[in-house]
Formats: structure tokens, C-alpha cells, sequence
């Protein structure tokens, strides 16, 4: 009988991405407390803040001004959210240097797999020294700390960067049951506090906890996630690290107006170029939407919103734009509150083949040839080169919308993958499939 070889997988994070990034971008910020702040004025609340920053109290969550009170002689950052998607594309690509597998999570963190290194690899090198090599490589070319720990699966080796916090810990298989012992379930991606407390009445409060119990009792309250947790906490959880590339279910857009409006015709037509945006990068991607959802935030913080469901999908601009229109009259009812906040969604996504065949035979084609001739123009002469009606109104009617601010680059992983590798994510989905 062969012995299945024990996963060796690696997680890399980020230390206070946002925060270190104004560092790499800006020396004279080295040693110093930084901050970055949020809100329409970079000034709301910390988003990211550095070790240095964290020793005087400033923590994600504050309000700057709390964290200038905290921390005097500390620095705001307002956000650059294109510099932090270069730089996080840029430690990705020195991370595929180090693994035949690469899944990227969030703008900060990947796991890589490393089983085969020690057949192929680490004969003249430990784990620690190639790991560390890697981490070295991100901080002298990039200017950026990253943390790292390895183990048996995805849900050990995040753990272990958690306590390699700032550093590297690596977990050995026959070492995870007593690395895991007294280390408190909470700590576990995936254990909301409903599961926490489900465990809490079983008297599992730690894995050591978990691991006493019977598995038939867990698998019994949890289903398979239970047994999993089970096998995990008795140091018995092994799993290959895989490339999932799964379908976006749905798209959606907050923001945050630069000020208070009260023109609610102008509060729609950024609510109309905003849709035009995200319907374009949903055929950019061949999807289409079944159903779609508007909520208004007004400068009272009070809500209210709409949806609608159409008989059938969805990707012309005209036909979702119309309705939008109609849900934003149904929203904006009995209000007379300024907008502070437009918040967009499109859900229930299917498949749409928008390929680009000469201005094709039907819309979706043709839609699919524009669409291809845009993204060339926009590649060649930026994101200002082709505008549709309500974008060049909306870039008109005010000076703050001439030049958008970035959104915010929280994708999803599949997104990550794909502006990382492209055509050759594609390829890679369809040699698994």
C-alpha cells in the first residue's frame, strides 16, 4: 500500500497591506505610525494601520480623529488604491515563482502549494530557509513585510501565520494536534459565532476541546464539516490545495458620494453610469443578471431600497437602465433627504456568449464586439476614452467626478486569478474540467 504524502501548503499575508504599502511608496514613512483612512475624504475611519501605529491604540475601526488623539505624531494616509492592486500584483508574481500552485484569496494573501519541494527542493535547503527566501525576496524588491506559516492544509497553515505574526511558523504533521490544543476555536476561518456557540454547549472551547469529543457527535450536529473539524483538531486533516475557478454569482457597488447631495437627478445619473460600468464588466466576463437590487443611504443614515426580477436575463444597458430608473423613483418616494450613499447590485448571474464575431448576427454578439473595441481603446488611451451618456454627464455636472476615485480592491478570488494570469486561468479551468 502507498502512502499518501502529507500536503504541504503555505499561506502568505500581508502585514497591515494598506499601511505598508504608503510605507514602500513613501521611505520617509519608515519607523513611523501610519494609518490609512477611509470615507469620502480619506479621513473617516482607519482602514489599515502599521505595528508602529498599533503600539499607541489605533486600530481598524477608529475614527481618524481618535487616532490622532491616540497617536499624535502619527501619519493619515488617504487610500491609493491603484498602487496597492500594482504592488499586490506584483507580490503575486514573485509568489508564482515559488509554487507550481498558486491560489490567490484577497489583495494580500495566497496559498502556494509545497508537497513536492522536499523531493525536488528543499534536499540542500530547509522549509524555513526557502520560505524566508521568498519573504525576503517581497520586502527587498517590493519594500513589503509578509508573514507566513506552513502546514497540512489551508486551514493549519493560515493558523500558523496567525501566531508567525510578524514571521514565518511552520506546523510538521506529526506537531499539529499539540500546535492546536489550546488554541481556542474562534481562531478558525469558517467558525462564525452560531458555530461557536453550538461547540460552546458541548464544552468544546479549544481544539483540544474538539479533539475529545466522539466524531459521530460532531458529524451528527455539523454534517461533514463537523467531521472535518474532528480530524483537523486530532491532527488528522490533510488536503490537496486546488485552483477552484468558480462562477461570480453577483456584482455589486457601494459608494459613498464625494458630498451630500440633494439633487436627486443627479444622484441618478451617477447611479446610471455606475450600472453602466458594472453591466459592461459583467459581459466583459460572458454574464448576464436575472435580478437586481438598489438601496439609497441618506445623510440621516436612514435606508431604503428596491429590487426587481426580470423574466429572463439581462445585459443590455438600455433594458437595465430602464428599470433602474424606475426602481431609483420607487426608492426615492416621500424622501426629501440628500444622498449620501448609492449602493448597486446585480445577482443571480448566468452564462452569456458575448463573443465578438464582426458585430456579430444578434445583440449579444454584437454587444460583445463593442465591448472588445472599448476595452482596446481604453487600453490605449485610459478610461476616459469612450464615455456613455450619463458617464460623460456625470464627469460634467461636477468637478469630483472628473477624475473617479479607484474602488476599493476587495475581489473575489477567482477575479485575483484572473488579473493575474488571464487567458492562461482559462486555459488551466478547462484542463480541470
Amino acid at each position: 500500500m502507498v502512502l499518501r504524502q502529507p500536503s504541504r501548503i503555505l499561506h502568505v499575508d500581508g502585514d497591515t497591506f494598506f499601511a505598508s504599502c504608503e510605507v514602500a511608496l513613501d521611505a520617509s514613512l519608515s519607523g513611523r505610525p501610519v494609518w490609512v483612512g477611509g470615507g469620502r475624504r480619506g479621513d473617516g475611519i482607519v482602514i489599515a494601520a502599521n505595528r508602529q501605529a498599533k503600539r499607541f491604540g489605533v486600530h481598524t475601526g477608529m475614527a481618524c480623529f481618535e487616532a490622532k488623539r491616540a497617536c499624535p505624531h502619527g501619519v493619515l494616509a488617504r487610500p491609493q488604491y491603484d498602487e496597492y492592486r500594482r504592488l499586490s500584483k506584483a507580490m503575486f508574481e514573485i509568489m508564482e515563482d515559488y509554487t507550481p500552485t498558486l491560489v490567490p484569496m484577497s489583495i494580500d494573501e495566497g496559498f502556494l502549494d509545497l508537497t513536492t519541494m522536499g523531493q525536488h527542493v528543499w534536499r540542500t535547503v530547509t522549509a524555513a530557509d526557502y520560505v524566508n527566501g521568498l519573504r525576503a525576496r517581497i520586502q527587498d524588491e517590493l519594500q513589503l513585510p509578509v508573514s507566513a506559516g506552513l502546514g497540512r492544509s489551508t486551514w493549519m497553515a493560515k493558523l500558523a501565520t496567525s501566531a508567525a505574526k510578524p514571521g514565518f511558523v511552520e506546523v510538521p504533521p506529526d506537531c499539529e494536534k499539540e500546535f492546536l490544543a489550546d488554541r481556542h476555536v474562534s481562531e478558525l476561518a469558517g467558525v462564525g459565532k452560531r458555530r461557536e456557540r453550538s461547540l460552546a454547549v458541548l464544552g468544546a472551547r479549544t481544539f483540544g476541546d474538539v479533539a475529545r469529543l466522539p466524531s459521530t457527535m460532531l458529524k451528527q450536529k455539523f454534517g461533514i464539516w463537523g467531521q472535518q473539524l474532528w480530524l483537523f483538531a486530532n491532527g488528522h486533516w490533510n488536503e490537496p490545495l486546488l485552483l477552484e475557478v468558480k462562477d461570480r454569482t453577483t456584482i455589486s457597488s457601494s459608494t459613498t458620494l464625494p458630498f451630500d447631495e440633494p439633487d436627486y437627478e443627479a444622484a441618478l445619473i451617477f447611479a446610471l453610469s455606475e450600472s453602466t460600468r458594472m453591466i459592461g464588466q459583467l459581459r466583459r466576463e460572458g454574464l448576464q443578471a436575472r435580478e437586481m437590487s438598489l438601496v439609497i443611504r441618506f445623510t440621516d443614515f436612514t435606508e431604503n431600497g428596491a429590487g426587481h426580477r426580470f423574466d429572463y436575463p439581462q445585459f443590455l444597458n438600455s433594458t437595465i437602465n430602464a428599470v433602474l430608473e424606475q426602481l431609483f423613483d420607487e426608492t426615492m418616494a416621500g424622501h426629501a433627504e440628500p444622498v449620501r450613499q448609492i449602493r448597486l447590485s446585480f445577482c443571480n448571474l448566468k452564462p452569456l456568449d458575448t463573443q465578438p464575431t464582426l458585430w456579430g448576427t444578434t445583440d449579444a454578439e454584437r454587444w460583445g464586439a463593442l465591448d472588445a473595441a472599448m476595452q482596446r481603446l481604453e487600453s490605449q488611451w485610459g478610461s476616459d476614452a469612450v464615455l456613455t451618456g450619463s458617464q460623460y454627464a456625470l464627469r460634467h455636472q461636477d468637478i469630483t467626478h472628473a477624475n473617479p476615485k479607484s474602488k476599493c480592491p476587495f475581489v473575489p478570488a477567482r477575479e485575483m486569478a484572473q488579473k493575474l494570469w488571464g487567458e492562461k486561468l482559462e486555459r488551466l479551468s478547462q484542463h480541470h474540467s
